[in-house]
C-alpha cells in the first residue's frame, strides 16, 4: 500500500525573471517558489514529505503536447540577446521568455513526470511538485499566459502512455480558463477536464467564448470538458465547496479517474491582485481533501498561479498539510452560494445532463438568456492576465485571519472490540477498553430504557468503551475511534448524549440503516441526524432529523447512495458544521464496504476528523477493515466507473434538496427555486 507525500522542489526553477517593463507579466516573480517553500519549512512540513530527485524532461516528453516546430524556437532562446528574446516574445500573449526559462521549464516538466512516476509506480501516496514557469495555459505552438510547456497535459499523456491507464481527471482550481489544457483533450474522453474560472462575461483574460459553460468537448470528448465561469469577482468558501458538491465530485465519481491531476493555483485564493475572489486559504484543505478519495489516492497537485505572496504561501501548506493527513481545519460561517455561482452551476448543470447519468434526473433546467450570454466584450477590448477584466476595478488590499495550526494527535485511530475481532484491524491502531458504565449510567439518553437489557455485562463494557473513545477525542489523544458494539441503538443514543453533555454544541449523526434513529432529535440543533436507509421512518418530528430513503435492486444503488452523500449529506454537514461526526452502521443500511469507505473518507474533512463509527456485531467482516482503514486515511479503494443510479432515488435525492435547500443554503444548486440568496 503506497504511503507517504512527496514534495518536490528545486531552486534553480527560481533562476529566471522579465527583464524588461510589461504590466501584465510583473507579478510572476521567483518568490512565487520561495514564498511558498519557505512557509513549508516554517511549518515543519518538508521534513515529513518524502523528497524526490528533480531532472529535465526529454524531447520525447514535451513532443507528448507540443509541435516539434515550436520546441525548437524555444530551444534558441537561451542565447537570444535582450532584443531578440523581447521580439520573440511578441509573437506570443502575456509571456515573457529569459535565457534560463527554457532550462526551468524542462526542470518543471520533469519535475511534474518524477511525482507523476512516484504516486503511479506506489513509491509515495501523493504529493505536490512547486514549480515554475506554470503550464495551463501553453498550447501546443504557443506559450500563452506566463506559461511555456503545458506542465499537467505533458502528465496527463504521459500516465496514459507508460502506465496504461485510460481515465485521468484534471481538474484546475486556478483562477484562470487553462484553455490549453482545454485544447489538448476536447476530443479525448479518456480525460476528464474541470475548471473554474472568472470569467465576467467573457470580459476576464484570456476573454475566450470557449471558455464558457457550453464548452463541453467535441466529437468523442463532448461531456468531458466541464467549464464553470465566475461572472464575478469576491466568490467565497460557499460558493467553491456548492461547485464541488453539485458538479464536480458527481461527475468525477461517475467518471471514476484513475489518476487526478491538480492544475493548483491559488490566484483563487483572497487577496489575490488577479483573482480578486474572496476563498481563504483553508478552503484548499477540504478541496484536496474531497478529491483524495478518487483514484485510490492517487493524487498529484502541481503549482499553476498565485501571486499574493501570502495567500498563496497559505493556500500551498493548506493543500500540503491535507494530503499529509493532517485533520481539516473547520469552516464557519458557511451559507448559500451568491446568484451569480447558482446561475453558473445552474447552466452547467442543465448543459451536462446529456452526457452524465447522476444529472439526468436533476431539476435545473437551461435558464432563458442565462447572464453569462448577455454580454461580450467586442472584439480588442481584452486585457492580459496582469490587468484586472475592468480598467475602473483598482486593486485593494485585503486582510484576513492567518490560518490556524492544524495539530494532529499522535495517534489517529483508536478501537474498541469485542473478543475474536481484535486481529481484524490493521496494526497501527490503539485498542481500548474502557470502564463498564452501570446500568443507570447506560439508561441515560434512551428514549425508552429497558433496564433488563441493560443490565447485559457485554453491553455495558461496550458502552463504557465507546465513551472511553468519546473521551480520549475530547483530550486530543486520538483524532478518531471505531467500536463494535451488541447493540448499535443503545451505543448510539448513549454517545450523542455523551458528546452534547462533555465535547461539544453540535453532533452529525449519519445514521444508514432502517427503524427509529435511538435519539431524540429535537429542534435545538445540538444534533443533526441524516438518515440514509430503504423504508419511510414512522417517527420525524424536527427539521434536524433529514431521512433519505433509497430504494435497492439487486444489492445497494451505490451510484444513487454517492448522489446522495455528495449532494445532500456533505452540503448539510458542512452547513452544520459539528465538533463531531457519529456514523453508526445500524441493520438493512444495504451499504456496501467500498461506498462505506468513502463515505468514512469524506466525513473525515468535517470536525477536524473527529469522528466515531458504531457497527452491530455480527455484521463487521469486511466492514469492520473498510472503515477502520478510511479511519486511518488509507487510500480508500477506487469503485471504477459508476453506472446510472436508480431513477427514483435521484427523484427522492432531489426533492428532499428542493425540501430542505431554504434552511440549508449549501443545498442550493440553481438561481431560480428557494429564497433569493444575498449576492456577496
Amino acid at each position: 500500500m503506497a504511503t507517504g507525500t512527496a514534495l518536490i522542489y528545486d531552486e534553480e526553477m527560481t533562476r529566471y525573471k522579465l527583464l524588461w517593463v510589461d504590466p501584465a507579466c510583473k507579478i510572476e516573480v521567483p518568490e512565487r517558489l520561495t514564498a511558498s517553500y519557505t512557509a513549508l519549512q516554517k511549518q515543519g512540513l518538508i521534513q515529513r514529505c518524502v523528497p524526490l530527485p528533480i531532472r529535465q524532461a526529454t524531447d520525447q516528453e514535451i513532443l507528448l503536447a507540443h509541435s516539434e516546430e515550436y520546441l525548437e524556437a524555444v530551444k534558441k532562446t537561451p542565447y537570444m540577446s535582450l532584443e531578440e528574446l523581447m521580439t520573440f516574445t511578441q509573437q506570443y500573449g502575456d509571456v515573457y521568455f529569459h535565457p534560463n526559462i527554457y532550462h526551468c521549464a524542462k526542470l518543471a516538466i520533469g519535475a511534474t513526470l518524477q511525482l507523476v512516476e512516484s504516486v503511479m509506480t506506489g513509491q509515495v501516496r501523493n504529493g505536490m511538485a512547486l514549480v515554475r514557469p506554470p503550464g495551463h495555459h501553453s498550447q501546443r505552438s504557443a506559450a500563452n499566459g506566463f506559461c511555456v510547456f503545458n506542465n499537467v497535459a505533458i502528465a496527463a499523456l504521459y500516465a496514459k502512455k507508460h502506465f496504461n491507464i485510460s481515465r485521468v481527471l484534471i481538474v484546475d482550481w486556478d483562477v484562470h480558463h487553462g484553455q490549453g489544457l482545454q485544447y489538448c483533450f476536447e476530443e479525448d474522453p479518456s480525460v476528464l477536464y474541470f475548471s473554474w474560472h472568472r470569467y465576467e462575461h467573457q470580459s476576464f483574460w484570456p476573454n475566450l467564448p470557449e471558455s464558457d459553460y457550453d464548452s463541453v468537448g467535441k466529437g468523442r470528448g463532448a461531456g468531458f470538458n466541464i467549464n464553470l465561469p465566475w461572472n464575478k469577482v469576491g466568490m467565497e468558501n460557499s460558493d467553491y465547496l456548492s461547485v464541488f458538491f453539485h458538479v464536480l465530485l458527481p461527475i468525477a465519481y461517475e467518471f471514476g479517474p484513475e489518476l487526478v491531476l491538480v492544475s493548483a493555483g491559488f490566484d483563487s485564493a483572497i487577496g489575490d491582485p488577479e483573482g480578486h475572489m474572496s476563498a481563504t486559504p483553508e478552503i484548499f484543505a477540504h478541496l484536496t481533501h474531497l478529491l483524495m478519495p478518487l483514484a485510490g489516492g492517487r493524487l498529484c497537485a502541481i503549482l499553476e498561479g498565485g501571486y499574493n505572496l501570502t495567500s498563496l504561501a497559505q493556500s500551498v501548506c493548506q493543500t500540503v498539510q491535507t494530503l499529509l493527513g493532517d485533520p481539516a481545519p473547520r469552516l464557519s460561517g458557511l451559507s448559500s452560494p451568491c446568484e451569480s455561482a447558482l446561475e453558473s452551476m445552474q447552466c452547467v448543470r442543465a448543459v451536462h445532463r446529456q452526457y452524465w447519468s447522476c444529472l439526468k434526473h436533476t431539476a435545473e433546467t437551461l435558464i432563458p438568456e442565462p447572464s453569462t450570454k448577455r454580454c461580450r466584450l467586442q472584439e480588442g477590448d481584452g486585457e492580459g492576465p496582469g490587468a484586472p477584466a475592468q480598467k475602473e476595478e483598482e486593486a485593494q488590499e485585503v486582510e484576513w485571519p492567518e490560518p490556524k495550526p492544524r495539530p494532529a494527535p499522535s495517534i489517529r485511530t483508536a478501537v474498541a472490540l469485542p473478543a475474536g475481532v481484535e486481529d481484524s484491524v490493521p496494526e497501527g491502531c490503539l485498542h481500548v477498553t474502557g470502564t463498564p458504565l452501570t446500568p443507570k449510567e447506560a439508561e441515560k439518553g434512551l428514549r425508552n430504557p429497558n433496564l433488563g437489557e441493560l443490565k447485559d455485562e457485554t453491553l455495558l463494557q461496550s458502552l463504557g468503551s465507546v465513551l472511553s473513545l468519546l473521551d480520549k477525542i475530547g483530550k486530543k489523544e486520538i483524532r478518531n475511534g471505531l467500536a463494535v458494539v451488541p447493540d448499535v441503538s443503545i451505543a448510539t443514543a448513549c454517545a450523542v448524549q455523551h458528546a452534547v453533555s462533555s465535547l461539544t454544541d453540535r453532533v452529525l449523526l449519519v445514521f444508514l440503516g432502517d427503524g427509529e434513529v435511538p435519539v431524540e432529535i429535537t429542534d435545538e440543533g445540538k444534533v443533526l441526524a441524516v438518515q440514509i436507509c430503504s423504508k419511510e421512518p414512522e417517527d420525524r418530528k424536527s427539521k434536524y432529523h433529514v431521512p433519505v430513503c433509497l430504494k435497492q435492486q439487486g444489492g445497494s444503488d451505490v451510484p444513487g447512495f454517492l448522489q446522495a452523500v455528495l449532494g445532500l449529506l456533505l452540503p448539510l454537514a458542512y452547513g452544520y458544521d459539528p465538533g463531531l461526526v457519529l456514523e453508526v452502521l445500524g441493520e438493512g443500511s444495504g451499504v456496501g464496504e467500498g461506498a462505506l469507505a468513502h463515505l468514512t473518507s469524506l466525513l473525515q474533512g468535517l470536525a477536524q476528523g473527529q469522528t466515531v463509527a458504531l457497527i452491530q456485531r455480527g455484521s463487521e467482516g469486511e466492514t469492520l477493515r473498510a472503515t477502520v482503514s478510511s479511519l486511518r486515511e488509507d487510500p480508500v479503494p477506487a469503485l471504477g466507473p459508476l453506472g446510472a443510479p436508480l431513477a427514483e432515488n435521484t427523484q427522492v435525492i432531489e426533492e428532499q434538496r428542493r425540501r430542505l435547500q431554504p434552511q440549508w443554503g449549501l443545498l442550493r444548486a440553481a438561481g431560480d427555486t428557494g429564497p433569493a440568496a444575498a449576492e456577496h
